[in-house]
């Protein structure tokens, strides 16, 4: 979607607003259960959210809104622009105002309260990170003191090269590129760095903010190939916010439709990419 307030779905001349798709999605949402996110999210979750009201200073954006993934599970975000999806994230993490509701994460078997959890200590102890949208490193260091930036909540300096070391061992083509400035990184290798630092504290959840955005083609697909491989290899969680809304959805297990800060519908990814309505306004068929 543009951020002109229109959005072009199908044809050059199939040209809906963001407020016409709004109330359109509005027509086709569904009372979503928790129950029904219980069964979507097929495990006992990792991340639980109940009931949040969110937003930022005195406006609103997040009305009731509820969530659940399970271990080693991605679900995918989508909805018009001003839907309150990458609210969403922000309030996982701690960059929001919480009125009302919660945020939980398992830990040994029980769910954890991490709701009024500053950001470092969602990260440190309730092991969820947030991979910021494009142009997120610092360009004039270089990738090995990017990597060091990602453990600057371990104790000892020894402990953050050693984790460094680790994910150079698990990407050797950040290895080869260690001691070169970050802004020689093609943008492909940028977001794999991006996605690296947020690894270095070995999170469990991951928060992923538009993974495509700014990529080229060539690019995006090897970063979905990252991502999976986190996702399966590894058991992370991820939940998401992907601008392209089918190739999210490809990803991804579950999915989320999002409208004015409220669950409109839910349901496996694969069924919301063969759902006509979905496709009609968010997917471009």
């Amino acid at each position: 979607m543009s951020m002109s307030g229109e959005a072009r779905f199908g044809g050059v001349d199939s040209v809906i607003s963001v407020d016409e798709v709004a109330r359109q999605a509005r027509a086709i949402a569904r009372e979503v259960s928790i129950d029904q996110l219980d069964a979507l999210a097929g495990t006992k979750p990792r991340l639980a959210i109940e009931g949040l009201h969110a937003g930022y200073g005195q406006m609103e954006i997040l009305h009731g809104f509820n969530l659940r993934v399970g271990s080693g599970q991605s679900l995918c975000l989508i909805g018009p622009n001003g839907a309150g999806k990458s609210t969403v994230l922000h309030s996982i993490f701690g960059f929001t105002r919480i009125y009302s509701g919660t945020i939980s994460t398992e830990r040994d078997g029980r769910a954890v309260n991490v709701t009024r959890l500053l950001s470092s200590e969602k990260l440190r102890s309730a092991g969820i990170a947030y991979i910021l949208q494009d142009k997120s490193v610092f360009p004039g260091m270089t990738v090995e003191e990017n990597l060091w930036m990602g453990a600057y909540l371990m104790d000892r300096a020894a402990e953050a090269r050693r984790a460094a070391e680790r994910v150079f061992d698990k990407y050797p083509r950040l290895a080869a590129r260690r001691k070169h400035p970050a802004k020689v990184l093609s943008g492909g290798e940028r977001r794999l760095l991006e996605i690296s630092r947020a690894l270095v504290m070995d999170p469990q959840v991951l928060l992923v903010d538009e993974p495509s955005i700014g990529l080229e083609p060539r690019f995006i697909d090897a970063v979905f190939e990252i991502l999976g491989d986190l996702q399966h290899k590894e058991g992370k969680s991820i939940v998401m916010v992907e601008q392209n809304a089918k190739k999210g959805l490809e990803f991804a297990d579950i999915g989320y439709v999002l409208v004015s800060g409220k669950l409109a519908l839910a349901g496996k990814a694969r069924d919301l990419l063969a759902d006509p309505d979905v496709g009609r306004l968010f997917l471009g068929g």
